[in-house]
């Protein structure tokens, strides 16, 4: 029994895949590259050995949580003003999560920022913008974005503001004080 031309062009059964919308395209790329299914599968299964975010995804959260901080923003106010929880925005501002070009415009407009501020001073980015100066990424940027710097953003924020007041003034002195003792015994 000679085959017809549809039945040679038929896809290959693909099971519940083939309810996407790619199925028939990666169908085709099967058909069409030199690759053996074997081949394509072994990618697919193989671990991302290194789970750490990607330096450019850490730089870009470092930078979220620098403008908003200097924009004197929340999580909560800016989370809400782009419709996403404020958890999500955590995982944003610490690479947990990437963030996609659309919720970085969405971002940078509600920061009143370019996206491309979320850039300056990555390695390898070589654009120079006049401006706007690029941000200093330093550890204080690193506590306030981290767990412990959010909790204790959040404890003062609870705290009277007159009182609020006092306990920075307090911080302020230990710290010097702390910084004059540590010029004594070095």
């Amino acid at each position: 029994m000679a085959k017809t031309s549809a039945s040679r062009e038929a896809p290959e059964p693909c099971g519940a895949a083939c309810n996407s919308p790619a199925a028939g395209r990666e169908v085709e790329f099967r058909k069409n590259s030199p690759e053996s299914k074997s081949d394509l599968f072994k990618a697919w299964q193989e671990p991302r050995v290194d789970s750490r975010p990607h330096s450019a995804d850490q730089h870009v959260g470092r930078q979220i949580a620098a403008v908003r901080v200097q924009s004197d923003i929340s999580q909560a106010q800016l989370a809400r003003s782009i419709g996403i929880s404020f958890q999500q925005l955590q995982k944003y501002e610490n690479a947990r999560n990437r963030v996609s070009a659309s919720m970085l415009f969405e971002i940078g407009s509600s920061l009143g920022v370019p996206v491309s501020r979320f850039f300056q001073g990555l390695p390898g980015n070589n654009e120079i913008s006049s401006s706007t100066p690029p941000l200093l990424i330093d550890e204080r940027l690193d506590f306030i974005a981290s767990a412990e710097g959010r909790r204790l953003i959040e404890a003062l924020m609870n705290i009277d503001p007159r009182v609020r007041k006092r306990v920075s003034a307090l911080i302020a002195t230990l710290g010097e004080q702390l910084a004059i003792l540590d010029g004594k015994l070095s």
